[in-house]
């Protein structure tokens, strides 16, 4: 480097240049009833909130509340889950919700009974998990 070369540097701004952003609020649409539906497999917790529609209103998981692996799964997991998603139907506003359990997990009873206890209004519970009828086709017969 040169000995007269001269090195440029902003000056800071002064605290009433500054501008405050500030974000807009959600603008939540008025829903009274509710279904929401709650899928346990084994490898993790999911509850959606849905309107009378099916248009999905908020969600909630097990790995979105930061779980990981096989701790996904468990029944004190899905109690998180529960007390989560009832925080938002407060939040919605939502007075009457209807349930549909679908899945074989663990979590299934945990998540319904952690819904039930922290006050949402329950109309009706229905289990929609798909059972097979007949099975499957069977192999054909093997010819040595």
């Amino acid at each position: 480097m040169a000995k007269n070369t001269k090195v440029k540097t902003k000056k800071a701004k002064s605290k009433k240049e500054l501008k405050v952003i500030r974000k807009k609020k959600k603008q939540f649409v008025q829903v009274k009833t509710g279904k929401l539906f709650l899928q346990s497999s084994f490898n993790n917790v999911i509850m959606t909130l849905t309107d009378d529609n099916g248009n999905t209103l908020e969600w909630v998981s097990a790995g979105h509340l930061g779980f990981k692996g096989t701790k996904k799964s468990t029944p004190y997991t899905a109690t998180l889950v529960g007390k989560a998603m009832a925080d938002k139907i407060r939040g919605r506003g939502i007075i009457d919700l209807k349930v549909y359990i679908s899945g074989v997990g663990q979590g299934r009873d945990a998540a319904a009974r952690a819904l039930v206890s922290s006050g949402v209004n329950i109309i009706s519970v229905m289990d929609i998990t798909p059972i097979p009828h007949n099975g499957c086709r069977p192999k054909k017969p093997r010819r040595v």
